[in-house]
């Protein structure tokens, strides 16, 4: 494999994580759960951009243009960029024969990302305690991580089948 055949398969499987990650919450929103508004990763990326990092409040905080596409594209970037580190710290091999057990650890481990920093500077505290219901919040956190894990291995399978 050449390293533009390693960038677009770790892209492939970084937007494939994603998409089951999307399916499911879809399916999550579909059952009545509350699931995460992509625009307010947009409007606290547009106003990081612009120099503030923490809010009270992010849904309180001004709307920023765009930022539904911004945060869908946040989304998937972060999404490539984890997939990009499961394969730096398993090897390019991992792509033609991918492990469960090592993408579903980089799954859980990426929980970390919104509960330590990205839920703090929104408003909710350091794993949510600001919230009603942290506890209930941090497992619906991991939960939705470990099937970004799991479809980090569907997405690695399916790729190394095709190619």
């Amino acid at each position: 494999m050449t390293a533009l055949n390693d960038i677009a398969h770790i892209a492939l499987i970084g937007i494939g994580a994603t998409a089951v990650m999307d399916i499911w919450l879809i399916l999550l929103r579909r059952l009545g759960v509350p699931t995460l508004n992509f625009a307010f990763i947009g409007r606290w990326l547009g106003h990081l951009l612009r120099g503030k990092l923490a809010h009270s409040a992010i849904a309180k905080s001004a709307p920023i243009a765009g930022e539904l596409a911004l945060g869908w594209l946040a989304h998937y970037a972060i999404g490539v960029a984890f997939a990009a580190l499961l394969v730096a710290w398993q090897g390019p091999d991992w792509m033609r024969q991918p492990a469960l057990t090592p993408a579903l650890v980089v799954g859980v481990t990426t929980v970390l990302l919104p509960l330590l920093v990205m839920q703090p500077a929104m408003g909710a505290g350091l794993a949510s305690s600001k919230t009603p219901t942290p506890l209930k919040n941090c497992l619906r956190s991991l939960a939705n991580h470990s099937v970004f894990g799991l479809g980090l291995y569907l997405a690695a399978t399916a790729v190394a089948w095709i190619f």
